[in-house]
């Protein structure tokens, strides 16, 4: 089983190093690894440059946001199962693809996916959160669950019938995609309980309260998108849950 692995990048050279050694050092072979960098003006391409050895597939052009780059990777990919990993976050540890290929093989299912931990971004063996999630069941995600985007690992021939993202969620289209996948496709799925991906604290959608605010909205019109039901109080139920996640 070849698993691709795109990460977006812009101007990111502070943590971009981290986030391509943890690819590379992983101890399963049969990666594909794809950068699609939006025409950085810092050290990024310089950085990646260095392991162009190594990667199998490097665009660096302008693009119309993280969304539209991830589209761009997900066109290019030719593995059997895609995730995305984006520049400053890391695999756990080196085992996570393999284990993620075995899971494949071993359950029938087109989706697989993990926990996240979030770190602090000068210290990634700070733990501050800890996203644990669980088995999806139908309905799950009007009650304020998801999955991490970051462990989400789809087989190829999913996208291919369920679309990619939708660029009209600038904040949100993560969370769109996942929902279409298994709420409104019923895309089978098996949950791996294992700590997969580190996450800096700090990204784009989470900075602010406005962004936070705003990407709660795109999450309910996400539903009606979809055609699916959900309450006015969906905001709420989805802000609940990370209450429990602080260590």
């Amino acid at each position: 089983m070849k698993i691709s692995i795109i990460t977006v990048a812009f101007n990111s050279e502070k943590y971009i190093q981290t986030a391509i050694e943890s690819v590379l050092n992983q101890d399963y072979n049969n990666v594909e690894y794809i950068i699609i960098d939006g025409n950085s003006t810092d050290r990024t391409l310089s950085i990646i440059n260095e392991y162009k050895d190594k990667i199998n597939i490097l665009v660096s052009e302008p693009d119309k946001g993280i969304y539209d780059a991830m589209n761009k990777g997900l066109k290019l990919a030719s593995g059997d199962v895609i995730a995305t990993l984006n520049s400053d976050d890391m695999y756990i540890d080196n085992t996570i693809l393999s284990k993620v290929a075995a899971s494949f093989a071993q359950n029938n299912c087109d989706i697989i996916y993990g926990n996240l931990y979030y770190v602090k971004s000068n210290d990634t063996e700070k733990i501050v959160r800890k996203w644990i999630t669980k088995p999806f069941k139908k309905n799950a995600f009007k009650k304020g669950w998801h999955p991490p985007h970051p462990t989400f690992f789809v087989r190829k021939n999913i996208y291919l019938k369920y679309g990619y993202f939708n660029l009209g969620f600038k904040l949100a289209a993560d969370f769109e995609l996942m929902l279409r996948f298994l709420e409104n496709h019923a895309a089978s799925s098996f949950y791996m309980n294992i700590p997969m991906v580190k996450m800096r604290l700090g990204g784009a959608t989470n900075k602010n309260l406005k962004n936070i605010i705003n990407q709660n909205f795109e999450c309910y019109n996400a539903f009606k998108k979809n055609n699916l039901p959900v309450s006015v109080l969906y905001p709420l139920y989805r802000l609940l849950p990370k209450l429990f996640q602080f260590k």
